[in-house]
């Protein structure tokens, strides 16, 4: 690995930690980004930052849990902002037959009573009776971590040229690491974008020690707490490759969750609305597929932060084998 150049094109989390795996396994890195600021046209700055794998487990595929529970230990060496606080799963009592549904599609979990409930939440005593409490699961605030990210990348050494537009094909370097997102349809075809949502609100009448997850028949919910007051509510799953800013419906729907999971978030101030694309493959699962010195490691749909760790440690691999295989040759001769 140390022989090899890397160019990492791409600087939303998928290549931030493809970067920083490399660069801690001896290869030279450099990371070019088009936008002129990190996080600006990155869906990973829209991120919601719930490394939440049994919870996903529910409504994905099992490989999600396997490769999200070993990237929550990866982020809690490289973030030290990592909250190791569990999640928290609950239902309005008319829904109470989702949350048994979904108990059953995961594991990794208890389930808790209201005294239970209120000692995790004590802004949640009383509201709800039965909840799932994932004891295992973390949640970090994406755009510190993006931040971090780029600190540890300049303790290396490792330079991030920002307002570079430069395709694979022509970039420098032994290996190229396309992780442009949604950005590389123009060589996966069969990649699509999958709108997100979310609304970022200020609301000092409650504190949250960890993300509740609240089951709604049209729009199932998460809020995450950021500290200081402020939440992160998300978050919409559109199979829709429209940009732009966030639908009037989708806010309403949003804020109306928000407050049916406590009234106190009626007297939230909002702060920000977003809306990006997640890139997705048709299963919905990351991949790394290589084009001669290019590898495109994308499709991280709504799992970013929780499987880019995993991505980059194919990316890394793959890089290591090429390397060996590429040896083969020179070891014969001599």
């Amino acid at each position: 690995m140390k022989r090899h150049s890397v160019t990492v094109i791409g600087a939303g989390v998928a290549g931030l930690c493809c970067a920083l795996e490399l660069a801690e396994r001896g290869a030279r890195v450099e990371v070019v980004e088009r936008g002129r600021a990190l996080g600006e046209g990155s869906c990973s700055w829209q991120a919601g930052g719930m490394l939440a794998p049994w919870c996903e487990r529910a409504t994905t595929d099992a490989a999600v849990a396997t490769m999200g529970a070993a990237s929550i230990e990866w982020w809690s060496q490289h973030f030290p902002g990592l909250v190791r606080n569990g999640s928290l799963v609950v239902v309005q009592s008319r829904d109470s037959a989702d949350l048994a549904r979904f108990a059953e599609r995961t594991d990794h979990f208890e389930w808790i009573d209201a005294e239970r409930i209120a000692a995790l939440e004590p802004d949640l005593a009383g509201r709800y009776r039965r909840a799932l409490f994932f004891p295992d699961e973390a949640h970090l605030d994406p755009r510190r971590a993006l931040a971090t990210l780029v600190e540890r990348l300049a303790e290396r050494g490792v330079a991030i040229r920002f307002g570079v537009d430069l395709l694979p094909d022509a970039a420098p370097g032994d290996a190229v690491v396309d992780c442009r997102g949604f950005a590389a349809r123009d060589a996966l075809s069969d990649l699509r974008g999958v709108r997100g949502e979310m609304v970022m609100v200020r609301c000092r009448d409650i504190a949250l020690a960890r993300p509740i997850r609240m089951l709604h028949p049209r729009i199932p919910l998460y809020i995450v707490p950021r500290g200081d007051g402020l939440f992160m509510i998300g978050a919409t799953m559109i199979e829709s490759e429209r940009r732009g800013p966030v639908s009037v419906r989708s806010a309403v729907e949003l804020l109306n969750a928000a407050y049916a999971l406590h009234p106190a978030f009626g007297e939230a101030e909002v702060v920000e609305l977003g809306a990006d694309l997640r890139p997705a493959f048709a299963d919905n699962l990351p991949q790394v597929r290589r084009e001669g010195r290019v590898l495109r490691a994308n499709g991280l749909f709504r799992h970013g932060f929780l499987l880019a760790p995993a991505l980059a440690r194919q990316v890394a691999d793959t890089l290591r084998m090429e390397t060996y295989d590429a040896d083969i040759p020179e070891r014969r001769r001599a």
